[in-house]
């Protein structure tokens, strides 16, 4: 393929194989193939491919020696497989013969026969360098195999082939052949051929010759001048041909390291030549090269030797690596204790390793330990010791406690302090590392480690050598009791300088410690300025009410006023009862914490009263005018009940103005009675244009008190709250109430019904509902209650509402809007007689609504839901209103007035103005009438009046669902309509009523061209025997489906229409059966003739031979003949009708045909052999070879005619039969026939039971017929 060459070989098998020759770096690609010629052994080729430079190699075709026999039987090379391992070609033939080749020499080294049936594949078995096949048929598999040990003294003694064997064990390096090669060793020796010799040793298999004898005898060997050593060349052949053993190798390396040639040794080493040993190593470490003596020391698995090496380079590392590869275990304490001494770093780095080996430590952690200390290594152990114990695990507690130990005791405090501050390790003695970090003044890691109480409050009080930050997060991690004796300890221990650390501790843990807890300590060392910056870093954050409190207090003790004032005004914490009552005893000289406790907490009136009494009614003012106005009429109101000067009250009002809120300043006043106070500075209010609400309910509330014009205050004044001046004015005049309420403008519409209700002011009522047009406010009064009362007088009111209603406010208006929401909710109240009578008041009346639409269909509508015996009354009266919807709700199935729905369709079909809108009606009438009052007859007398196509074709329809199919039908042709036309159909056909379908269906046909409908048409035609009728119909154009029809009528068995039908679309097949089915069997046989199918001749056949027309029957027979699929079932006819006869006359006349087939020939001979036996043998001597002779035979043998089974059995070459037969039956003997069929018998039972048969019936022709069968 590189060189894009190809060469065309003829061959049976072939196969590729890569194989090393002489030694050389490459291996060549070999291509073997087998070439197989005519009447030739085989010849195998065996040549190189891809040579790449110098000579290929190529051997002359050998021949592959087959068996005489295998060359008979035509045996071919089958599979070819290449052996790399034994470098041998198997071959494989198919008959199953095994070759073996040497696939360097092409020579035949084995052959057998190992298997009887073809191997038709075959493959290298990689396991052994064997062949695998697999035979066919049986799919046995085959393993063959070379035995290494036999092969060589095979070759030697079975070939006699000693060069070959010598080069086979060379090759491959088998054994057998040692003394071969210690023969030829000797005679190259005595001939002095050294180099032959040293060549023969390197290519000995094993030690035969590669031992320290042959060295010896060469290195004895005297050298020739100018040349080299014997000894030399020696070693050099070895190297040529591969790798040198332990013995060679040392011998070949002592001189060159006493030459100092290491670059051989090193080239040697790369080349893999040498094999590698421990003396080897040894000799050259003796030469100081560790490197190299290392490298040899791993190929020769010398373990300690290779520890040694990498201890003297250096190299720790791969020590621990090695030892794991290859399971050692050295002494590592003892590497240990060497390193530390050398190199204590380097011994810390191992130390570090061996701990942390994947497969686990393999030094004692402990030993390690001891190691280090007796050299007094404390930085290298305490590094060995943080990479141990990186892990924290609890097992290692005490390996924690003596990495402190030993910084804490040998003089590295502050390397165990930063161990300790980093979290590292948490498992050691808490207890014994308290100790030491106090002994060695590490108070803060003391703290950390103590627990009991005594021994933090000893070391607490060094506060001087513990970081504040520390001291205040130690607090964080003890309980609250002993927190706070730690706290009362810094407070006896000088409180002057621990002062600032205390309150921080206070504020951080206040919710921890309490703030009780915590003010009970500051006040036991009467420590309140630590308890004022305390509380002061609390207080903004705690939800304590005792905090605040104590804060207001402290600060008032520490004349913080700002403070005082801030918390009272910005707290929503403290007790605000306990703060005032504390602010009005200490009676501070400037009251505003006390004014924003009470504005606050609403005890405004206690602090009018204070600041009243203390004469500080500037501060009333500034309270009222800056704090807060809107609690105004609070201080007036306290104010008027202390007596104060009504000038001093009305002064504060005039200063606070329009931000005093009104209402409430309404109330207080009024409360006592003292309500004219107010009105000057109402009435300056609104005349400054205020428009607020309360201002002017106020003003008109004593408008209504005082008389003073209420009526025109009440309709004018657009700024009140109409439902407080109503409920103002109920108790003093219900006419004011209503005029309030309704000027609310239905925001007081229940009171407004309530008090006209209660003081019987309905004609108001009634006319405010008519205006108001409000459905839902309609309800509430004429819904009844759900559950009437004893006394309840909800009906008779209503029923003055309504008369109101009629009398009054609805004859009073003009608004149409008016009359349609009260009709509207007398509707909704469900109030069908009261909305019947003001509906009669409103339309028969003769008022200006008594043509409204609306309200003529609502006084029907309502009619007919309440008093149906005045609706024919009303349809009568009223003219303008919708009729068809008033009929349609009649006649509803809630109501059921068919009568009176009809009355409005025919009378709005009368006043119709349009043709269109009278039929429509018409047709609605028509529908009452069939659909509703089933009145039949009326609905035929309607439709004759009405006259109307649609009005009839609604009436077919009826009449049609009804099963009045001839009515139906007469009507659906006065309505000339044909949609309805296949449920028409569906309909005659249920009840057979073809005739009356016939001119419907002709009328339809006018309509629409549908296939469906002419085909109907023919069958009804048919169904009602009008054969005139249809043959005129089918001789015209039309669209059905005839054929369809034409079934139907077979199958119905109207045939005389069925004939007319295939008649007219040429299916003569059909047609033939209709005539036969008419006896018109004449006709029948030309129509057969004309449709030429197997199946119609044969119904015509089958008809003509029950009727005896045999004749015809013959035309027909003659046509079935020819098809020998339908030959045995015409037979059967005939004989199971008794006309035998004619069918033997049918069967010899079908002789003659041309299309005449054996099955014709066999039938008759059967045929014969039943009913006219003497003219079989005639027949089956004439046509035997165009008959089937078994199924003649076996007719023979069921009718005993012997003569002609024998003839058609020495026929047939069934000879053994034939004589048995003739034995069996004499009758049928002839003895020229059994001479014949004798000679050729090949059964040589039957011999002997002719010569007895001969022995019996015919003595005097035995002697013939042993001569005859008695084999030349």
């Amino acid at each position: 393929m590189e060189r894009s060459v190809s060469q065309f070989l003829e061959g049976h098998a072939g196969t590729f194989v890569d194989v090393n020759m002489n030694n050389e770096p490459t291996k060549r690609t070999l291509f073997s193939f087998c070439e197989k010629k005519e009447g030739q052994n085989p010849r195998l080729f065996i040549m190189e491919v891809g040579t790449k430079g110098g000579q290929p190699f190529k051997i002359a075709p050998q021949n592959v020696p087959f068996p005489a026999q295998a060359m008979q039987q035509g045996d071919f090379p089958c599979s070819l497989t290449a052996s790399d391992k034994h470098q041998m070609i198997f071959l494989i033939t198919k008959l199953g013969y095994f070759y073996m080749f040497d696939i360097m020499t092409g020579t035949m080294i084995y052959c057998n026969r190992i298997s009887m049936d073809t191997v038709f594949a075959s493959t290298e078995d990689p396991s052994n360098g064997g062949v695998l096949g697999v035979t066919a048929g049986k799919g046995s598999l085959l393993a063959i195999c070379v035995d290494e040990g036999k092969l060589v003294p095979y070759i030697q003694s079975q070939l006699n082939n000693p060069s070959l064997a010598l080069s086979v064990s060379a090759r491959l390096g088998l054994g057998g052949g040692e003394g071969l090669f210690k023969e030829q060793f000797e005679r190259l020796m005595q001939a002095r051929n050294y180099e032959g010799a040293a060549k023969l040793a390197a290519k000995s298999p094993g030690t035969t010759l590669r031992n320290m004898e042959t060295i010896k005898r060469f290195q004895q060997l005297p050298a020739t001048p100018g040349q080299p050593q014997p000894v030399l060349k020696y070693f050099s052949s070895l190297l040529e041909v591969g790798k040198l053993n332990s013995i060679e190798s040392v011998e070949l390396v002592r001189p060159v390291l006493l030459q100092n040639k290491k670059q051989l040794l090193e080239k040697w080493l790369k080349e893999d030549k040498l094999e590698c040993s421990e003396q080897l190593g040894d000799m050259i470490m003796q030469h100081q090269d560790p490197k190299m003596a290392l490298a040899v020391y791993l190929r020769a698995n010398s373990t300690e030797k290779v520890i040694q090496c990498f201890m003297q380079t250096g190299d720790y590392e791969n020590i621990i690596k090695y030892s794991n590869k290859v399971g050692f275990r050295p002494d590592y304490p003892m590497m240990l204790q060497h390193m530390v001494r050398q190199n204590p770093k380097a011994a810390e780095d191992f130390a570090k390793r061996l701990a942390n080996n994947e497969g686990g430590a393999l030094i004692d952690i402990n030993s390690a330990v001891e190691v280090f200390m007796q050299m007094n290594r404390i930085q290298e152990c305490t590094s060995f010791l943080l990479d141990v114990l990186k892990g924290n695990k609890p097992e290692e507690a005490a390996l924690q406690t003596r990495l402190l130990e030993i910084n804490l005791l040998g003089g590295a405090p502050q390397v165990a302090d930063a161990i300790l501050g980093s979290n590292m390790i948490t498992h050691y003695d808490r207890e014994r590392v308290a100790q030491l970090c106090e002994k060695t003044q590490l108070f803060q890691q003391a703290l950390s480690h103590y627990s009991e109480l005594s021994d933090i409050q000893r070391c607490i009080v060094y506060t001087q050598q513990i970081n504040p930050d520390f001291l205040v997060t130690f607090f964080g991690t003890m309980t609250p009791e002993n927190a706070i004796e730690c706290l009362k300890t810094l407070m006896t221990h000088n409180i002057g300088a621990n002062k600032q650390v205390i309150v921080q501790i206070a504020t951080k843990y206040n919710e921890q410690l309490g703030a009780e807890n915590l003010i009970k300590c500051f006040e036991d060392f009467n420590f309140f300025e630590g308890m004022f910056y305390y509380l002061g870093g609390v207080v903004n954050n705690s939800q304590d009410p005792e905090v605040h409190y104590r804060y207001i207090e402290s600060a008032a003790k520490m004349n913080q006023t700002r403070e005082v004032e801030r918390v009272c005004r910005d707290s929503t914490v403290y007790d605000p009862e306990t703060v005032k009552q504390f602010l009005m005893d200490a009676k501070l000289p400037d009251p505003r914490p006390l004014i924003h406790v009470c504005d606050r907490h609403d005890f405004v009136e206690e602090m009018t009263s204070y600041l009243h009494s203390n004469q500080l009614q500037k501060y009333i003012e500034v309270y009222c005018n800056k704090v807060s106005p809107q609690k105004t009429p609070l201080v007036v109101g306290k104010l008027l009940d202390l007596d104060a000067n009504e000038d001093f009250v009305r002064g504060l009002l005039n200063s606070v103005g329009h931000a005093c809120p009104v209402e409430e300043l309404v109330e207080q006043v009024e409360r006592r009675n003292r309500l004219r106070l107010l009105q000057p500075w109402l009435e300056a209010r609104i005349a400054t244009g205020n428009q607020e609400v309360g201002t002017h309910n106020a003003i008109g509330k004593i408008y209504v008190t005082l008389n003073r014009d209420p009526v025109s205050f009440l309709t004018n004044d657009q700024w009140y709250d109409p439902a407080v001046l109503g409920k103002y004015c109920e108790k003093l005049d219900p006419s004011l109430a209503f005029i309030a309420y309704k000027r609310a403008g239905g925001a007081c519409d229940q009171d407004l019904i309530r008090v006209t209700t209660a003081h019987g002011l309905f004609k108001d009522q009634a006319r405010y509902l008519v205006e108001k047009q409000d459905l839902e406010l309609w309800a509430t009064v004429l819904t009844p209650p759900e559950e009437e009362q004893p006394g309840d007088t909800s009906e008779q009111n209503r029923r003055s509402l309504i008369d109101q209603v009629v009398q009054t406010a609805l004859p009073e208006t003009r608004d149409p809007d008016h009359v349609s929401t009260t009709v509207k909710a007398f509707m909704a109240a469900d109030l069908p007689h009261e909305l019947i009578e003001l509906l009669e008041r409103i339309v028969l009346q003769g008022s200006d609504f008594s043509e409204n639409k609306n309200l003529q269909n609502l006084l029907i509508l309502t009619a007919i839901k309440a008093d149906k015996d005045r609706v024919m009354e009303y349809i009568n009266r009223l003219d303008n209103f919708d009729g068809p919807e008033i009929a349609k709700i009649a006649i509803s199935d809630e109501y059921g007035m068919y009568e009176e729905g009809f009355v409005i369709y025919t009378k709005f079909a009368k006043a119709a103005a349009k043709a269109e809108e009278a039929t429509e009606l018409n047709v609605l009438a028509m529908g009452v009438l069939v659909g509703d009052l089933k009145a039949m007859e009326r609905a035929t007398e309607f439709a004759e009046r009405a006259d109307d196509k649609k009005v009839w074709l609604r009436l077919a329809k009826a009449q049609l669902a009804e099963g009045l199919l001839a009515p139906a039908i007469a009507s659906y042709l006065k309505a000339d309509d044909h949609k309805d036309w296949p449920q028409v159909v569906s309909a005659a056909e249920g009840s057979d009523s073809y005739e009356e379908l016939v001119p419907y269906l002709v009328m339809a046909r006018t309509h629409v061209k549908e296939t469906q409908l002419d085909t109907t048409l023919i069958y009804a035609y048919a169904m009602a025997d009008k054969l005139g009728e249809l043959e005129e119909f089918i001789s015209a154009p039309n669209v059905a489906r005839i054929d369809d029809v034409g079934e139907r009528c077979f199958d119905e068995q109207m045939f005389s229409a069925a004939k007319l039908l295939f008649a007219s679309i040429n299916n003569n097949a059909k047609l033939a059966l209709c005539l036969v089915n008419l006896e018109q069997y004449r006709e029948a046989v030309d129509a057969a003739r004309k449709a030429n199918s197997v199946s119609t001749w044969k119904e015509v056949n089958r008809v003509c031979v029950r009727a005896g027309e045999f004749k015809l029957a013959r035309i027909a027979g003659l046509q079935i003949i020819v098809h020998p699929d339908h030959l045995e079932e015409l037979t059967s006819l005939y004989e199971r009708s008794g006309a035998t006869g004619e069918l033997i006359e049918l069967m010899e006349q079908g002789l003659g045909l041309d299309q005449a087939h054996s099955g014709v020939f066999t039938e008759l001979g059967v045929l014969y052999s039943k009913y006219v036996p003497e003219k079989l043998m005639e027949h089956v001597k004439i046509f035997w070879s165009r008959m089937n002779a078994p199924k003649v035979m076996k007719a023979c043998e069921k009718a005993l005619l012997w003569d002609e089974a024998v003839f058609l059995l020495k026929e047939d070459e069934q000879y053994d039969s034939a004589v048995k037969t003739m034995i069996a039956h004499p009758s049928a003997f002839s003895h020229d026939l059994f001479l014949d069929c004798a000679q050729k018998v090949r059964n040589a039972e039957v011999y002997y039971k002719a010569i007895a048969f001969y022995v019996e019936q015919q003595p005097l022709q035995l002697n013939r017929l042993l001569q005859v069968i008695t084999p030349g």
